[in-house]
């Protein structure tokens, strides 16, 4: 019995330290996970990407500097593509929410099926299918209208625009009619094709989409 004391006090004393080791083990993955910052994602286009500016100066990273200052702080991931349609981003959106399990998710999708003259249900349902899957990865949504140029023609162009509220209006879910909203008209803001603003209207659309946006991130 007197050897088997000090036996017992040494297992005994490597039990507590395992138990510590499981905690700490424990603490160190699961409060990472827990401290991680909520993510904002934009599924959008080349107005979204920078298409002829640095990365730096585009809209996007704007609201990522913007974000980096505020309490709480949310991340920013940018999965936009140029020249990226409506039926491209139903196709990712689904992998993307898997990947990085966004809190927001900002659509700015459809600008190329308007200039290719795409039909307005195919656009319509595609809208639908993203709306759906973000709400079903128990996400925001913001959606982010276009606004066709006029030689397009007024009928076309006002049914593609309403097609945007309309899904937003049917979904229940944030909307902005344009990126382009306070500037569309004035050209010296656009670079040489006419389509993609240059950097200093960069920060005239951060503004504009922060009057959409900053609401759904108080809706912890």
């Amino acid at each position: 019995m007197i050897l088997a004391c000090p036996l017992r006090m040494q297992r005994a004393g490597w039990h507590r330290q395992f138990l510590a080791l499981c905690g700490f083990l424990f603490f160190l993955f699961h409060g990472h996970a827990w401290a991680a910052n909520p993510v904002v994602l934009v599924v959008g286009d080349s107005l979204s990407a920078a298409y002829g500016l640095a990365e730096k100066d585009g809209w996007v990273n704007l609201l990522r500097q913007k974000l980096a200052k505020q309490t709480p702080r949310y991340d920013v991931v940018n999965a936009s593509i140029s020249g990226d349609t409506t039926s491209g981003g139903l196709a990712r959106i689904k992998g993307a929410l898997e990947q990085h399990r966004p809190a927001v998710v900002i659509i700015e999708l459809g600008g190329n099926d308007g200039l290719r003259g795409l039909p307005l249900e195919g656009t319509r349902r595609n809208l639908e299918g993203m709306v759906r899957a973000v709400k079903q990865a128990k996400a925001r949504v913001l959606i982010v209208g276009v606004e066709l140029p006029p030689n397009y023609g007024p009928a076309y162009t006002q049914q593609f625009a309403k097609t945007f509220a309309d899904v937003a209006s049917q979904q229940h879910v944030a909307m902005l009619p344009s990126l382009l909203v306070g500037f569309a008209d004035k050209r010296e803001l656009f670079q040489a094709d006419g389509v993609h603003p240059i950097a200093p209207a960069q920060a005239m659309m951060l503004e504009t989409v922060w009057k959409a946006l900053g609401p759904l991130l108080k809706q912890r």
